[in-house]
């Protein structure tokens, strides 16, 4: 990472090869991400952004961090005039730490500079164990339609096993809420836990669908650098348990009508997650917010910001230079066909051929040989029109994209 402070982006000149003219001949759609730092417990498997709320107060100045992020979304403006925000994702930490009147100044902020879309997707990120009925209900009240819960587990030994601060029961009672209030409500669920049990894992997966929310995510528990786990690795089940959960839920997952869209993800029929829909088929988005990345596309070029990671430092940049970026620049033409890939290659259907050409201003040429490897390897879809994996393609996808660096 860039470490320098510059003011004002710093962005490469443009390389002979994308100097002939514009490399994109129409704009991606475009999304924003807002970034919420704090939590009430940092868990240890957790290589986010976020920083623990010191015990017995409320540990972060809301007015102070909502006064920041509207400075910094002003900052943003001339590089995405006359564009619509087609979908805003509040992530952390912990965002349903925020008040529901923090909120809904944040969103009043939001909507009075930038042009949302008429059906504009507004999701926040929610802890199971910082949900109240009043709360939520003031968080839909600001704009917030789609809310997302970190349940990871029903099972209270699980639970305790990840850091989590909500029991089993709490899970369950935060999604009951959430349905009251919010017309699409996701689940994240883990598996691959401490310990877990093929029956351990069915259940879990048995008593989210019992709630018919429109989407799940379900994703496994991976040991990340720089976290607790890392450190002190729990005890995890072996590659062929891990298979065997995971080919077990699918079926469930399937059985009840969820179709696998994504690596991860799971929605019931037109309920995919528009925000990151978004991220995986290359599309643009601002980030705001302490640690914040951002990707912008112009006819020229495309660029990525990284701003200050921790909270006080990102305040104060904002306050005293009226910008927090820590690293601006624009991607070398040669990153684009990796960028791209580590994206859509993600998704179970994949992307139209011609999306390359769109999104990154480059001919298909430039990874032939990498689309034949893949091709051959039987890790990508042979249909000339879709950049597509094939099913062992996604279970290998780390040495499909590999072949594109």
């Amino acid at each position: 990472m860039n470490s320098s402070h510059n003011s004002k982006p710093v962005l490469n000149t443009l390389k002979p090869a994308l100097a002939t003219g514009p490399i994109l001949t129409a704009l991606p759609p475009l999304s924003l991400y807002i970034h919420f730092p704090w939590c009430e417990k940092k868990c240890p498997y957790c290589d986010f952004n976020s920083h623990q709320v010191k015990e017995g107060q409320q540990g972060f100045d809301e007015a102070r961090y909502i006064k920041a992020l509207i400075t910094d979304l002003e900052t943003e403006l001339p590089r995405i005039w006359g564009r619509q925000v087609h979908s805003i994702f509040i992530g952390g930490g912990t965002p349903s730490l925020l008040s529901a009147k923090g909120m809904n100044e944040l969103l009043s902020a939001v909507r009075a500079r930038v042009n949302l879309e008429p059906d504009c997707e507004i999701t926040m990120e929610a802890n199971p164990g910082s949900v109240e009925t009043e709360k939520l209900a003031g968080f839909a009240q600001a704009g917030i339609n789609r809310v997302s819960l970190g349940i990871q587990s029903f099972q209270d030994e699980q639970l305790k096993a990840l850091g989590r601060i909500h029991n089993g029961e709490e899970a369950k009672r935060a999604i009951a809420i959430a349905l009251q209030h919010f017309k699409s409500v996701n689940l994240d669920l883990m598996f691959g836990l401490p310990n877990q049990t093929l029956e351990a894992a069915k259940a879990d997966i048995e008593t989210a669908l019992s709630f018919k929310t429109p989407h799940l995510s379900f994703y496994n528990l991976t040991l990340e650098p720089n976290t607790y786990f890392a450190s002190f690795p729990p005890k995890l089940p072996n590659d062929e348990e891990i298979d065997a959960i995971f080919e077990q839920n699918l079926a469930l997952l399937e059985a009840a009508g969820y179709r696998r869209y994504e690596v991860s993800a799971y929605a019931q029929k037109d309920q995919e997650c528009k925000h990151n829909l978004n991220y995986w088929r290359f599309g643009d988005y601002i980030g705001i917010g302490a640690g914040a990345h951002g990707k912008i596309s112009f006819p020229d070029k495309i660029t990525r910001q990284v701003r200050e990671r921790h909270p006080e430092t990102y305040m104060q940049a904002m306050e005293t230079k009226g910008n927090a970026l820590i690293e601006a620049k624009e991607i070398p033409s040669k990153d684009l066909p990796f960028e791209f890939m580590l994206n859509v290659l993600r998704l179970t259907d994949g992307v139209d051929t011609v999306t390359f050409s769109e999104r990154t201003g480059l001919t298909l040429n430039v990874v032939s040989k990498a689309l034949d490897e893949a091709s051959k390897k039987g890790l990508l879809d042979l249909n000339p029109n879709k950049l597509k994996a094939t099913e062992q393609g996604l279970r290998y996808l780390n040495n499909l994209q590999e072949l594109f660096l």
